[in-house]
C-alpha cells in the first residue's frame, strides 16, 4: 500500500509481467534477424563454391564473402540499382546470377521465366569493348592479354594435365590454367553491348562462360567476392557434416586454415 493514498503501488517495471521475459527475448531475436538480413540485402553475402571453373583462384570447398555496395546496392524486386563506389573492372571475380534449364545456361534477361542460380566467374570484357578469344588467348580492342607459362604442370582430380598461366593486366595479377590435353573454346570478335560483361572462368577449359551462353547485366552481378570466410576440402551431405565421427577428419584433414581469412584476386 502507498504510505501516502492507501492505495496499491503501481508496479515500476514490466519484469514481474507474465509473459514479459519471453517476449522480450522474443523481440531481440526477430531484430537480430532484420539485421542479419539486412547485411544479406545491402551490405555482404556469403558464397559457396561448389565448382573447380575458378581454380587455382577459388577451389570448391571455399566460402567466401561478397561485397554487395561496390558496384551499388540494388533494390530487391527491382532492376534499379543506387549508386555505387565504382563501376565493374576487368579482373574482378564476382557473384552473378544466370537462368538455368537442365545443363543449358542463359543471361537472365533473355530467359526471366527460368529458376536462377549464382555463378562465380572474373569480368573479363567491359561494356563498349571488342572482345575475341582465339586459342585460349584473350584479345579486347585488338590487344592481347599476355598470359606467361610458368613451368608449374600438375594433374587436377580428374586426371587433367593443367598447366600454370600467369597474368598482368594493369594492376591485377592472377593466375590460370590451361589444360594440355584439350582444345580451347573460341569466341569470335563481338563488341560487348552497353551494361553488359563478359566473363571468364580461371580454369579456361573446364568453365561454361560467357564464351557459350553470353553476357551479363550489371543488374544480375551481386558484387566483387573479396575474402575466404571459410575453406575445407568436404562436398559431402549434411549427415556426413552432423556425424561427430566425422569431425575430427574434417577439422583435421579437410580444414584449409592457411586459406582462411585471404582476400581474392
Amino acid at each position: 500500500m502507498s504510505a501516502e493514498t492507501g492505495q496499491p503501488a503501481a508496479e515500476s517495471d514490466a519484469e514481474g509481467a507474465p509473459g514479459g521475459g519471453l517476449w522480450e527475448q522474443l523481440g531481440t531475436l526477430l531484430l537480430a534477424v532484420l539485421v542479419a538480413l539486412a547485411i544479406r540485402a545491402f551490405a555482404v553475402e556469403p558464397f559457396r563454391i561448389p565448382s573447380g571453373s575458378m581454380f587455382p583462384t577459388l577451389l570448391i570447398g571455399d566460402h567466401l564473402f561478397v561485397n554487395k555496395f561496390v558496384y551499388g546496392v540494388k533494390i530487391p524486386f527491382s532492376d534499379i540499382r543506387l549508386p555505387g563506389l565504382r563501376d565493374p573492372q576487368r579482373g574482378d571475380v564476382v557473384v552473378f546470377t544466370v537462368a538455368k534449364r537442365g545443363a543449358e545456361t542463359y543471361p537472365v534477361d533473355q530467359r526471366p521465366e527460368l529458376p536462377r542460380e549464382e555463378f562465380v566467374k572474373r569480368i573479363i570484357g567491359l561494356p563498349g569493348e571488342r572482345i575475341e578469344v582465339r586459342d585460349g588467348v584473350v584479345i579486347v580492342n585488338g590487344s592481347v592479354i599476355q598470359a606467361s607459362p610458368t613451368g608449374e604442370v600438375f594433374p587436377d582430380v580428374m586426371g587433367n594435365r593443367l598447366e600454370l598461366y600467369s597474368i598482368a593486366d594493369g594492376s591485377r595479377r592472377y593466375q590460370i590454367l590451361d589444360d594440355l590435353d584439350a582444345s580451347s573454346r573460341d569466341f569470335p570478335p563481338e563488341t560487348i553491348p552497353p551494361g553488359r560483361y563478359f566473363m571468364l572462368g580461371d580454369n579456361r577449359d573446364h568453365s561454361k562462360d560467357s564464351r557459350y551462353w553470353g553476357t551479363v547485366r550489371l543488374s544480375e552481378i551481386k558484387g566483387p567476392a573479396f575474402v575466404l570466410y571459410w575453406s575445407w576440402n568436404f562436398n559431402g551431405s549434411w549427415g556426413e557434416l552432423l556425424d561427430p565421427r566425422t569431425w575430427w577428419d574434417l577439422l583435421g584433414r579437410q580444414m584449409r586454415w592457411d586459406r582462411i581469412g585471404n582476400g581474392i584476386d
